[in-house]
């Protein structure tokens, strides 16, 4: 693909969709990754509200107050 002068500006969404096709991710491939990306995030947190259930709260140990005169 040649690379000519423009005279008018590239609208970012063209600008973002050229560069991307240069890097090899088109549309469909950037949605794929998109959507493995944001499956893998609920996954993690669904673990940790998992974990956090589960846990059981430590018992605190019995602070004994003392005066000091």
């Amino acid at each position: 693909m040649p690379k000519t002068p423009r005279s008018t500006p590239m609208k970012t969404c063209c600008l973002l969709s050229e560069l991307l096709e240069e890097a090899g991710l088109d549309r469909e491939k950037a949605r794929r990754l998109r959507k493995q990306l944001l499956e893998g995030v609920i996954l993690l947190c669904q673990w940790q509200l998992e974990r956090m259930e589960s846990a059981t709260p430590t018992p605190r140990p019995k602070v004994r107050r003392v005066t000091v005169d």
